[in-house]
């Protein structure tokens, strides 16, 4: 099986630490930290923490992460612990890191995980076997999780029976200090016969059922997606017979039924923070079929009672097994019935009804699906056009989901089908795009390997491909389901993915940008539940998380699902407990009323709230914020900022973008500095010769690339094992082995192709590996171009790391072109808007100060609003730099651009000064991680050097949250 191998997991996610943290420390203890005892090697040790003190850490996590009303009384199940956080920020990784940091402080080694269905499974076993995680833990933990999978037991001919194999290795696994042992079930194995079966083979010479055998080792016990784990149902009942010390469960949705909710990450947090991505959705309109439904009155296991209701006038319909759709209405030429029963019809098409289920004909009518496809295709290339034309490119995915698989699959032999629709339509927009690209740039010559083969552009699966032979559609089912690696290479042309609802719950794909729902999902889904497929942030070619940036989802409904924005809205909203309060800018009565309704256990009256601020500094005698104050409050009281989804977060593509108008007269009086910090300049590394560049990146490829490949990694393998004179094949697991190398790519190939991503002189690659093949290290192992985007990636940040501290960069000018920019036209002359999000995903009312460039107040963060809120004499003009506007070059590619411009006048008047802010939302130097800092050092550098060739003198500094602007303003007024 191929795997996703090239992710690069970031470290450190603020939503993410909170929710490990919040675990480990439901079993902190004053006395011994971490209470725990060993038994022996096959068993988990037991945590040994007194009840209430249990109780204690749980409240105590709960009033921190500020989970109100939710444990006052603790039910019977106090060994189950709850994580909740949105689809799409990461919640297999957090479980994933538990289990790891549970290992370290509790010496935990085995775990459960448990999930709903096969598919989710798969998703988790692909996870937890890619490269690219095993290499990214291994980092902090020295460590492999070696994870095995309970299936199905194959009939054997023998008579007598075995348990299955994944259950005695995990049991047997012994502690060997460098694996951490996970079985991982779903709800239907669960359930099976199997689970219960008494075999003829005992496990240690006493346990005869796989609930036994796996119960006996102690195990941790994880629940994915719990909403499906009704403690009700029968499956509760068995997974409490793995015996398990704790039931941590994680999901988006608990249906209301917490146990111990220890941490919670909204929808609204996790839209308002960029953790996801936004929705925009497109509604096909289709005024005909406005006025007629279809609705299932009644069913049985013989026949069905449908009633058609056009435009008032209703007439009723029984339809048998088999029978066509098309005597009730003329749109339904396609669909049949294929099984009914006394609670649903099953149509052709999969969907499923339940009676007073209503659907509407002209969904399913072809012309309205043509609409739909061909809007989602243009949108596509507009989206493709703009993220691949970027320095640092991001490839865009559309997911279809379809009801005519023939039409699909077999569409090249059938005129005017699916198929040929899709590709007619792809190649169409392909070549008008590339009239318009130039000739030298990169999506040019991806538009043109577009063009010679329109059919290598998309690709299917669906249940039925499980068991196609079909060696192309076993490649598009490999890549889709289990290479996102593959599927997101920059070589690959595929970027269109239909299916039929397979690809649900257990499959995503970070830079799906558009989804196209082309039939229903044939029942009441939650909104959130079908965006979920396209929430998580994309990641750019070097397989790394693209952030600080507002991505949106594109979400393709037809006229029967009008509402579907405000539904999404709506469903965001009510999921959040959080209390809706706009900014503050000092403390009144009213403020201090919302603190005591919202803190009833910490403040009992004003007079508490008033010791509380005056104690941590928080506001003056007047009370206004002292310096970082606001801050202080938001971090101490974080629900007094809450609020419900921000707006155009979801929105209709009816719905115009919010703008932020330019003031004209103001960018003259900016035009100056604004041209001078657009310089279009390269960014060169001064390193003396060649060869103390060989040394560098000889250095590099043995301290990491090649010292993480030889530490180790997984194997997939069967195994032959004879018993009682019978050969028995063990089910397919993993073990730990020394890395399988492979190699896809001859050595010519291989250093071609590193040289050009990397842009590395090729004698000099040639000699680098040479040398290492003396030292050992055979890069002949690894040709690939996995290996060419890893290694390139890892040089990338290796170079700014080391950028200033063992070489030294220099800027060059490069064009005297500067228009246009996002505030110019080609010609120079100032746009009259711009869209909002560009310079602020939030607002304040009114109009901003008459110096501000912008009329209105969009802002990221405090530090921002503060900064345009603030009223300086000395200032002529100021503006938020819109994001990405400014793109200073940083050692190993990518870009920098600060946030704020200002022209100030001096104390004498005779001289103008310009200055450049990077406001940075934390306390000091010491708190921005080592990119934030060698980006920084890179823009004084580059303003420095561009100082020495222009005319204007820009001053550039960083402010931190203590720091207010007027005062770095003044510090340069004065001199």
């Amino acid at each position: 099986m191929s795997q996703n191998k090239g992710f690069n997991f970031e470290k450190n996610l603020r939503h993410q630490t909170e929710a490990v943290v919040s675990v480990l420390d439901v079993f902190n203890q004053s006395t011994t930290s971490f209470p725990i005892k060993t038994i022996k090697d096959v068993v988990n040790p037991t945590v040994c923490i007194s009840h209430r003190q249990y109780i204690d850490n749980i409240m105590s996590i709960q009033s921190r992460n500020q989970i109100d009303n939710v444990s006052k009384e603790f039910r019977s199940n106090t060994d189950v612990l709850d994580i909740s956080m949105e689809t799409g920020t990461g919640k297999t990784y957090v479980y994933t890191k538990t289990m790891f940091e549970l290992n370290k402080c509790l010496g935990i080694y085995k775990f459960i995980v448990i999930v709903p269905t096969v598919s989710i499974r798969a998703g988790t076993m692909s996870f937890l076997n890619s490269e690219a995680s095993r290499d990214h833990f291994r980092q902090d933990y020295q460590k492999d999780i070696k994870p095995f999978v309970l299936e199905s037991q194959p009939k054997k001919k023998n008579k007598r029976n075995y348990m299955p194999q994944a259950v005695l290795d995990f049991a047997r696994a012994l502690n060997d200090g460098h694996s951490i042992y996970v079985l991982i079930v779903n709800q239907g194995m669960i359930n099976s016969s199997t689970m219960r079966e008494e075999f003829d083979q005992l496990l240690f010479d006493k346990f005869t059922t796989p609930f036994e055998a796996v119960g006996s080792v102690n195990p941790f016990v994880i629940i994915d997606e719990p909403h499906r784990f009704s403690q009700q149902n029968v499956t509760w009942k068995r997974i409490k017979e793995f015996n398990p010390q704790y039931i941590i469960r994680y999901g988006a949705t608990f249906n209301g039924q917490y146990e111990n909710l220890l941490y919670e990450l909204t929808a609204v947090d996790a839209f308002n923070n960029d953790l996801v991505k936004g929705v925009i959705t497109y509604i096909e309109e289709f005024d005909e079929g406005a006025n007629t439904s279809i609705k299932l009155i009644e069913t049985n296991t013989k026949e069905a009672t449908f009633e058609l209701n056009m435009n008032g006038k209703k007439n009723r319909f029984k339809l048998g097994k088999d029978d066509s759709l098309v005597r009730i209405h003329p749109e339904m030429v396609s669909l049949a019935i294929v099984k009914l029963n006394k609670s649903q019809v099953v149509l052709s098409n999969g969907l499923e009804l339940a009676k007073n289920s209503i659907i509407n004909p002209f969904s399913f009518a072809e012309s309205l699906q043509d609409k739909m496809i061909k809007k989602a295709i243009e949108e596509h290339f507009k989206i493709e056009k703009e993220l691949l034309s970027r320095e640092v490119k991001i490839k865009p995915i559309t997911l279809f989901f379809i009801d005519d698989i023939e039409g699909y699959r077999d569409g090249d032999k059938i005129s005017g089908s699916l198929k040929n629709k899709v590709e007619s339509y792809v190649l169409a927009y392909a070549e008008k795009q590339l009239k318009q690209e130039p000739k030298t740039s990169f999506y040019r010559s991806y538009l043109e390997k577009t063009i010679q083969d329109v059919s290598l552009t998309h690709g299917g699966y669906f249940s039925k491909d499980n068991t196609d032979s079909d060696d192309k559609i076993a490649k598009e089912v490999e890549e889709i389901l289990h290479d996102k690696s593959s599927l997101l290479s920059l070589e690959n042309p595929r970027r269109f993915i239909f299916s039929k609802w397979t690809l649900r719950e257990g499959w995503d794909n970070p830079n799906v940008f558009q989804i196209c729902k082309l039939r229903s999902s044939g029942s009441e889904t939650s909104k959130l539940q079908e965006v979920g497929r396209g929430l998580r942030l994309p990641v750019n070619e070097y397989m790394s998380r693209v952030k600080d940036e507002t991505f949106y989802l594109n979400y393709y409904v037809d006229f029967t699902e009008k509402d579907f924005a405000n539904q999404l809205v709506n469903e965001i909203n009510s999921k959040s407990r959080s209390v809706s309060m706009t900014t503050i800018d000092k403390i009144d009565d009213k403020i201090i009323a919302k603190i005591i309704e919202l803190y009833p256990a910490r403040f009992e009256n004003d007079e508490a709230v008033y010791d509380f601020l005056d104690t941590e500094k928080i506001v003056k005698r007047n009370n206004e914020f002292k310096p970082g104050g606001l801050e202080k409050l938001r971090a101490e009281l974080p629900k007094l900022f809450m609020q419900g989804l921000k707006e155009n977060k979801v929105r209709s593509s009816n719905d115009k973008p919010l703008k932020a108008t330019i003031r004209k007269g103001k960018y003259a009086e900016l035009k100056s500095l604004w041209e001078s910090i657009n310089q279009q300049a390269i960014l060169e590394y001064k390193i003396e010769s060649e060869a103390q560049f060989k040394q560098f990146f000889k250095g590099y490829l043995i301290d990491n690339f090649f010292k993480l490949n030889l530490q180790g990694s997984n194997t997939t393998k069967s195994k032959l094992k004879i018993e009682n004179n019978q050969a028995i094949l063990e089910d397919e697991r993993i073990a730990y082995q020394t890395r399988t190398s492979i190699s896809t790519m001859t050595y010519t190939e291989f250093i071609n192709e590193l040289s050009d991503k990397a842009i590395i002189n090729r004698h000099t690659l040639h000699s680098v590996f040479k040398e290492l093949l003396d030292m050992g290290f055979d890069i002949n192992d690894y040709m690939s171009l996995e290996t060419v985007r890893r290694l390139t990636s890892g040089f990338n940040k290796y170079l700014l790391d080391n950028a200033f501290s063992k070489y030294e960069i220099q800027y060059n000018k490069v064009s005297s072109e500067i228009h246009p920019t996002v505030l110019t036209k080609k010609d120079g002359s100032v746009l009259s808007e711009i869209n909002s999000g560009n310079i602020g995903t939030q607002e304040v009312e009114g109009k901003a100060n008459e110096k501000y460039l912008f009329e209105e107040i969009f802002f990221d963060s405090d530090i921002e609003r503060k900064n345009i809120l603030s009223s300086i004499e000395e200032v002529v003009v100021y503006t938020k730099i819109p994001r990405n506007s400014i793109r200073i070059p940083v050692a190993g590619g990518g870009t920098y651009s600060p946030d704020f411009a200002y022209v100030v006048k001096r104390k004498d008047g005779k001289k103008e000064l310009n200055l450049v802010i990077e406001s940075k939302g934390k306390e000091s130097t010491r708190e921005l991680n080592r990119d934030e800092s060698k980006k920084i050092k890179h823009a004084e550098e580059f303003f420095k050097q561009m100082n020495k060739e222009g005319s204007l003198d820009v001053k550039f500094e960083t402010q931190f949250n203590d720091v207010e602007i007027a005062d770095i303003i003044n510090k340069y007024v004065v001199e």
